[in-house]
């Protein structure tokens, strides 16, 4: 399987370039619900260029060795939705839309509670079939970079990242 190494120079790039799509569209968040574990990171680079407040939510949609599982399991999710989502436009991010299982899941799970509108922005799409179609109440999904279907080497997985560094520029 091909992988592709990317560096946390090259997520922050992309997060500021998706930031500026997120303003020039007109779509304006009241607040981030990021999605662990991949979304945490991107959640706080795009805080630096939004400002928004940020949500966590944990789903385990993957084993311990990568393999989609039937159903998923909240590990974390927000407290008082009612209180937090209702009414609020939520920009939903993730590292990467691969099965589309968990994004799914989770827009499935906000829109439960109600929010005025709800975005999706990812650093990374594979353009596969997904598991989960983008509902039709989604006018503004961000992406930064789209692939076939690698396997993504994130920089927050990486037990050294100045090898990653050098894996990335020989990409």
């Amino acid at each position: 399987m091909e992988k592709i190494y990317i560096t946390y120079n090259q997520i922050h790039d992309t997060i500021k370039d998706l930031a500026e799509e997120v303003k020039k569209s007109g779509f304006d968040p009241d607040l981030m619900v990021a999605i662990g574990t991949g979304g945490f990171i991107p959640a706080r680079m795009a805080k630096t260029f939004l400002n928004k407040p940020i949500l966590t939510v944990g789903i385990a949609y993957y084993d311990l060795d990568d393999r989609l599982a039937d159903s998923p399991v909240i590990t974390q999710w927000v407290d008082q939705p009612e209180k937090q989502i209702r009414g609020k436009k939520i920009l939903l991010v993730d590292e990467v839309d691969d099965t589309r299982a968990t994004i799914g899941f989770c827009l499935d799970e906000l829109q439960k509670h109600e929010p005025a509108e709800i975005a999706v922005l990812v650093i990374h799409n594979k353009n596969k079939e997904k598991k989960h179609p983008i509902p039709s109440y989604i006018k503004h999904y961000f992406v930064g970079q789209s692939f076939k279907d690698p396997w993504i080497c994130y920089p927050w997985d990486a037990e050294d990242t100045a090898e990653q560094d050098q894996m990335a520029l020989k990409g």
